[in-house]
């Protein structure tokens, strides 16, 4: 068994391991929005820079556990037509992921609230941008870039990569092909960064590999159970319940 940040109380924990399995849970039963939870909800109780290190070892099992359960059939040819906007990813999530320790606790409440807010209320809204044929490229460099740097930072880059395919009016069944290979690297790439950072560390790797248990248990449930009920109106609540967590985490970063 790792060794549990010192950080910790056994409360803490515990309420940590209930914020990712409910994360789990959604994640299973509609497929996102385990880091969202993870951030906004830890982030009620526990550090920052805690919270960031708690989430990068179940991200990345969840989402090679996602991915293996969709398939690897059509990954390559999914990163031969969008390897610009993997590769821009990729390295955004390792450059800024050394910049998580630099920030002041207020100011990282802040950082972890505000793309909560924003992606739960484009999502909700149903917004997508229009991108031509002449203006793709330099799209991809530009989403690309800034799902990276909200990745490295908060661990969240798939609601800016959904954006990203809706724009580019990529068909579904593609959609979740080129999200399985984004999300994968993505997920290498922020243990990597982080690893580098320091944010994963001696301290702290313990509870983050903790939280797999969970994580997984979680996402079990939610295949298992996520049929039976209506999808769409689940998905509409948990991005309301996300925004009222992501508001207070700013409220918090702004207040003190």
């Amino acid at each position: 068994m790792p060794e549990l940040s010192p950080f910790l109380t056994p409360a803490l924990f515990a309420f940590a391991f209930g914020v990712t399995l409910l994360g789990g849970f959604v994640k299973g039963a509609i497929g996102f929005a385990m880091p969202l939870i993870m951030i906004s909800g830890m982030g009620i109780l526990i550090p920052p820079e805690l919270v960031v290190a708690g989430i990068v070892i179940p991200i990345v099992i969840s989402n090679i556990l996602q991915v293996a359960r969709s398939g690897f059939g059509n990954a390559r040819s999914s990163l031969q037509e969008h390897w610009r906007y993997v590769l821009i990813v990729c390295v955004m999530i390792l450059v800024a992921a050394q910049f998580v320790r630099s920030i002041p606790g207020d100011v990282m409440f802040v950082v972890l609230g505000l793309p909560v807010v924003a992606l739960c209320a484009v999502q909700l809204i149903g917004w997508r941008p229009q991108i031509t044929a002449r203006w793709r490229r330099p799209f991809e460099w530009c989403a690309g870039g800034l799902a990276g740097i909200l990745g490295g930072l908060t661990g969240t880059w798939g609601p800016p990569t959904v954006l990203y395919l809706l724009a580019l009016n990529t068909p579904r069944a593609s959609q979740m092909s080129v999200q399985g290979v984004i999300y994968g690297l993505g997920s290498v790439m922020l243990l990597l960064g982080h690893l580098q950072s320091g944010i994963l560390n001696a301290q702290t790797w313990g509870f983050s590999a903790a939280l797999v248990v969970p994580a997984l248990l979680g996402m079990w449930l939610g295949f298992r159970l996520g049929d039976r009920f209506d999808q769409e109106r689940f998905r509409r609540v948990t991005l309301w319940v996300l925004i009222l967590a992501g508001g207070n985490l700013i409220r918090r970063g702004v207040m003190g």
